[in-house]
């Protein structure tokens, strides 16, 4: 049941972001849901550098260029919903995908930030060096043109 689906979305993230796209799978079982540990329940792709920015502007729009504050978290991420994924710009209906939702999330960074997460010589990153809501916030609103609602 969950591997047509996971095809389908996979499918049509790799037409949304045009990036190829990887299966996320269950990192523990959920009895009411049917769901088993180390079986793929979700997609995801992840896009960096001048890509991300592009395909961030057409997100955005098919949002109506709208975010709620509360999107936003103290580490300067941020997360939205699409309900269908046609509303983006560029991406055309098809039948064999169907209509899908989407749910956003993206990290912001300063460089110098891959300090905490990398292999050797790990490193804790400043409070000053951190990103934060407010920031992500004017961020967002200056490149983006995204109101705040």
């Amino acid at each position: 049941k969950s591997g047509d689906a996971i095809e389908v979305a996979k499918r049509a993230l790799n037409e949304i972001s045009g990036k190829k796209s990887c299966a996320r799978d269950a990192k523990e079982t959920q009895r009411d849901f049917g769901v088993r540990k180390g079986e793929p329940i979700g997609v995801a792709v992840t896009i960096r550098g001048q890509d991300a920015i592009e395909l961030a502007k057409r997100l955005f729009e098919a949002k109506g260029n709208q975010l709620k504050g509360r999107s936003f978290d103290e580490f300067g991420n941020f997360s939205f919903g699409i309900k269908e994924h046609i509303d983006i710009p560029g991406v055309k209906y098809d039948p064999t995908i169907g209509i899908l939702g989407l749910d956003i999330s993206m990290a912001l960074t300063r460089p110098g930030y891959n300090i905490r997460v990398r292999s050797k010589h790990k490193a804790s990153v400043g409070k000053s060096h951190r990103i934060t809501a407010k920031e992500a916030k004017e961020f967002v609103s200056k490149e983006f043109g995204v109101t705040m609602v």
